[in-house]
């Protein structure tokens, strides 16, 4: 376990932890074990712990390039199919004419019916519609208490067919960057085209976020698959970090959102 540990963060430990109980129960009872939904950096230490296994996973999302996705871990005689992830996309119906929905709005309002983050997926809108993907466990408790978004009333009805499904592809530019340490102040530095006091004023403003945390710790060190949103300047994420420059310096990949 220790071995393992050693190539994560301290603060991962009890999701790393939860992993290796997964691993074990499907190892024993040689049954898939479907996960709640991750995120890309969760998704990464998942697949790490599992490759290290006789077994396998594969991951889904409802919507295409889906984020937050489920994630089946099963033995090599099982085949997995879409059914498995137990995925339901919902619309949200409301009066579109004289309110625009944003995320962080529909967000906030999913949660305040009492269910956790990790059963809701992606949220999609576009200026026409408002989609989201719920845990099929959940889904009628949604169905039933989500009718308010701030002060607006809203309804809920299950898409059916994958072809009406919203999927808004998002598009990522890669940029390598010669970064002097993997510290969270150098990285949105680099990012932000500006110096390491401006960074770090950033951070302690609390307009730093990595993996959808707030990190106000300019120390803080980022690995891949980590995502970084930064105010003013958008969301990132760390693609591959692809050793060092003979200057030993690091090099890092990192893709921006458009």
């Amino acid at each position: 376990m220790d071995s393992i540990f050693q190539h994560f963060r301290k603060e991962e430990q009890p999701f790393i932890e939860k992993v290796n109980s997964w691993v074990k129960e499907v190892e024993d009872t040689y049954a898939p074990k479907l996960t709640e939904f991750m995120d890309p950096r969760q998704r990464f230490i998942t697949e790490s712990i599992v490759r290290n296994s006789d077994l396998t996973l594969t991951a889904e999302g409802g919507f295409n390039d889906a984020e937050r996705q489920r994630v089946l871990i099963y033995p090599d005689y099982y085949t997995p199919i879409k059914e498995d992830f137990q995925i339901s996309i919902y619309k949200v119906n409301y009066p579109q004419k004289f309110v625009t929905m944003k995320h962080s709005q529909l967000l906030g309002s999913l949660l305040s019916v009492g269910i956790e983050r990790s059963r809701f997926g992606d949220i999609q809108l576009t200026e026409e519609a408002v989609q989201f993907a719920v845990a099929e466990e959940v889904s009628e408790y949604i169905h039933v208490h989500f009718t308010q978004v701030g002060k607006v009333k809203v309804s809920v009805e299950p898409v059916l067919t994958t072809e009406d499904f919203i999927n808004v592809k998002e598009e990522w530019t890669e940029e390598l960057h010669i970064v002097s340490s993997l510290r969270l102040d150098v990285v949105v530095a680099a990012l932000t085209n500006s110096s390491r006091a401006k960074a770090s004023s950033l951070i302690k403003a609390e307009k730093v976020k990595v993996n959808w945390a707030m990190i106000d710790q300019q120390a803080f060190e980022v690995e891949e698959y980590d995502v970084l949103s930064i105010r003013g300047f958008g969301r990132f994420r760390i693609m591959s970090i692809e050793g060092r420059t003979k200057k030993d310096k690091i090099r890092v990949m990192i893709g921006a959102l458009v």
